[in-house]
């Protein structure tokens, strides 16, 4: 008995669940210092509610178009996660790039991601949306990539990862696309929920 408490006090106390962050400017928090990003709060966050050891690896990189998703997911895996976000299309939105091809990148990320974890319910996806000046058919056709993905591989899903952010100056950077340091806390408690289910299916 002493022995079998010994070695789950142990698991307790050494395991520390590693999240993987894939996204662009918007996960990297493009204007901001490292620690006013949103994973960084988030980590403390996560900390704060007993996760004492989590560590989450940033690996957002501004400008990154979900084309460069798979290769950058696979290389990011050499850091072993329990647990991968996936925040990524934005930039595909912004360029008006094929919506087709934004959902035959996602499909293969979000593949690869479940096949490494071993189960969807270690795998959050956010979706993104666009502003009303792309056009409405656009925008539905971006938009529904990512309920209609998150569906099919029955991952976690947020379905805006701005919500409650976009459009409102007061919680956005001077170019009215990229949060600023208030604008991340709001993710953060957006997002946090969604993290903490994954995080019970999500120990390493």
């Amino acid at each position: 008995m002493f022995v079998f408490l010994f070695l789950l006090l142990a698991h307790v106390s050494w395991s520390a669940p590693k999240i993987l962050c894939l996204g662009d400017s918007l996960t990297e928090g493009y204007g901001l210092e490292t620690q006013e990003a949103w994973p960084t709060l988030l980590e403390v966050k996560l900390k704060d509610s007993g996760y004492s050891k989590i560590e989450i690896v940033n690996a957002g990189v501004s400008g990154a178009v979900s084309a460069s998703g798979l290769s950058r997911l696979r290389w990011s895996l050499k850091a072993k996660p329990d647990l991968i976000f996936i925040a990524l299309g934005a930039n595909d939105g912004l360029r008006g790039l094929s919506t087709a091809q934004l959902e035959r990148n996602l499909d293969s990320i979000l593949e690869e991601a479940v096949k490494f974890l071993g189960g969807s319910d270690k795998v959050i996806l956010a979706g993104m949306k666009l502003p009303p000046n792309y056009g409405m058919e656009y925008s539905k056709h971006f938009e529904d990539v990512y309920l209609k993905l998150a569906n099919k591989h029955q991952v976690l899903f947020v379905p805006f990862l701005l919500e409650g952010v976009a459009g409102n100056a007061d919680l956005n950077l001077s170019d009215g696309i990229h949060p600023n340091a208030l604008g991340h806390q709001i993710i953060v408690d957006h997002l946090m929920p969604t993290f903490l289910e994954a995080l019970k299916h999500a120990q390493p």
